[in-house]
């Protein structure tokens, strides 16, 4: 019998045979139903001739969902934020950092709360103080002021106490690792970490232990930091609030943090850790740094592995860090950033940064259109702007290409549905302390009817996006925006783009506002030096809220 015939017959006993075993259950009204959803329209004929090829699809399903998918798989789908024609940066030079020879061990302890990882770095290698007593100064810290912000969900105690006096050991041996060396930090806590609780923020994971340590805690252990704490996130990455609660802004304890990264940016703010990891997919770093006045990163797609990580969306998903300053920010991604052999997302490209810089040699754009609206932080903007002109900035009126991004932002609902499709199936979603229309569980379940034709349709206009904001980049070194205001948020987020976020003053209400810099894919190093020079000319990321 020829080859093709036999498969064809093949398939069509077991489809027939399948369909017995689960009868049909389709109707012409379901698909007639269906179809107000979709936005289609069919005839009672063509419905009809559907019915058996739905049958079969709805058994297809049923055996999928057989299948044990963890959140750590991820898809055989790679998003590609790459332009046709981009050029990958390919010197790598080596990477330089401020001289902190003049730090001083101050004369009050205290003050060490709020010491740049720098000026940690210099006090630990020239052994004013030792990693163990800035470990337990900054452990203290988090014991007393966690009651108050709701920012730690596990203290890592043991296992900081332990890595601090092995640093302590180490450079009382003339060897010294780097920057982090002795420095203590915290993650946000979708990163797993072995012997201790990954609970993803959420209460049907609030016990869960996932054998192993996320490759950027790994990186960042062998540069010689110290874990102290799994910090707090909104549950599953959205907003603030998790199973134990609301995590507070420590400039007005009344508020919330904003999130996902809401207990990064909290405890950095308070001076509880010198620096904290956090993720983005759709603000979770600018939010939060926005609303706590601290200066987060958020690299280039395919910058930073994501093993390890709880996946939310995996097209979208960002690993970065939250810091005190925008040189805190290159000395940690520095160590965090590169391949690992395990994420297949992740490009080799060199990290260059060198702090001085001269914006007289740079094109630099802003979003004209959005500042020229009334929104929250437009009198702040509008000083920023002009403190950027004063430094010698030649600021180039640029728009962003236009698209319809609140519609192909079903992509990020789609991949949630997908990563947490258990969830939704076994009603565990029930669990969650948001059930309000806008949270995880009325989204998971809305997302199983967003048809795969439009998914993939709406990352087919993500390509043309990538495509235009390759040519606007081509006109520009970086550019500036508002934080909020206006669709650079998310049209970043989907293109793949880096950002710092940084404070640039307050709202009436006294708590932090901030400015976003935008720059090329994978030039960290020229946009972190971009803020590093506007810091140096303000004074905006060296206050610190009042009762820490």
């Amino acid at each position: 019998m020829h080859t093709a015939l036999k498969h064809f017959l093949i398939t069509l006993f077991c489809t027939f045979s399948v369909i017995k075993l689960f009868p049909q259950s389709i109707t012409k009204e379901n698909i007639e139903n269906a179809e107000k959803i979709i936005g289609l329209e069919f005839t009672d004929a063509e419905r009809d001739s559907m019915l058996s090829s739905l049958d079969s699809q709805f058994v297809n399903y049923k055996n999928i969902q057989k299948i044990d998918l963890n959140n750590s798989t991820p898809p055989a789908i790679l998003f590609n934020p790459i332009a046709v024609g981009f050029e990958f940066p390919k010197e790598q030079i080596p990477v330089k950092f401020s001289d902190y020879s003049s730090v001083k061990l101050p004369a009050d302890i205290n003050d060490l709360a709020f010491y740049t990882i720098g000026e940690l770095a210099e006090l630990l290698r020239t052994r004013q103080i030792t990693s163990m007593e800035l470990t337990k100064f900054f452990l203290e810290r988090l014991k007393k002021y966690d009651p108050t912000l709701h920012c730690v969900i596990t203290l890592t105690e043991d296992r900081a106490l332990k890595q601090a006096k092995l640093m302590d050991e180490e450079i009382a041996e003339g060897k010294y690792r780097g920057l982090l060396h002795g420095i203590p930090f915290g993650v946000k806590d979708l990163l797993a970490t072995k012997d201790y609780k990954t609970t993803w923020g959420a209460m049907p994971f609030k016990d869960q232990m996932i054998d192993g340590d996320a490759t950027v805690i790994k990186k960042l252990e062998n540069a010689g930091a110290v874990l102290c704490a799994k910090l707090t996130m909104g549950a599953l990455a959205m907003g603030d609030v998790w199973f134990g609660g609301m995590t507070r802004n420590p400039w007005d304890t009344t508020q919330g943090s904003s999130g996902s990264s809401a207990g990064s940016a909290s405890s950095v703010s308070a001076g509880l850790l010198p620096f904290a990891i956090g993720t983005e997919t759709w603000g979770s770093i600018v939010s939060p740094s926005t609303v706590c006045g601290t200066t987060g990163l958020r690299p280039t797609y395919g910058r930073v592995s994501r093993t390890g990580a709880m996946a939310l969306s995996w097209s979208m998903d960002k690993i970065g860090t939250i810091c005190r300053s925008a040189e805190d920010l290159a000395i940690v991604f520095n160590i965090i950033n590169g391949q690992d052999g395990l994420d297949q997302t992740l490009y080799d490209v060199p990290f260059n940064y060198e702090p001085e810089i001269d914006f007289t040699k740079l094109k630099i754009g802003y979003l004209k259109s959005d500042f020229d609206k009334q929104y929250d932080f437009h009198s702040q903007d509008s000083v920023t702007l002009a403190k950027l002109k004063g430094l010698g900035a030649e600021l180039i009126p640029i728009e962003l290409p236009v698209f319809p991004l609140n519609d192909i932002a079903i992509v990020l609902s789609a991949e949630a549905g997908a990563a947490f499709d258990e969830l939704t199936r076994s009603n565990g979603d029930d669990l969650l302390v948001r059930q309000d229309k806008d949270a995880w569980p009325n989204i998971f379940r809305a997302s199983r009817f967003i048809p795969a034709v439009e998914y993939i349709n709406a990352n087919r206009i993500r390509f043309l996006l990538i495509q235009q904001m390759e040519k606007l980049m081509n006109e520009v070194s970086l550019y500036v925006a508002p934080s909020w205001e206006g669709d650079n948020l998310l049209l970043t987020n989907l293109t793949g783009h880096p950002c710092v976020v940084l404070p640039n003053g307050f709202s009436k209400d006294g708590t932090p506002t901030s400015i976003t810099f935008i720059g090329r894919l994978f030039e960290e190093g020229r946009l972190i030096a971009f803020a590093k020079k506007y810091q140096d000319a303000t004074d905006f990321h060296s206050k610190h809220p009042k009762g820490f």
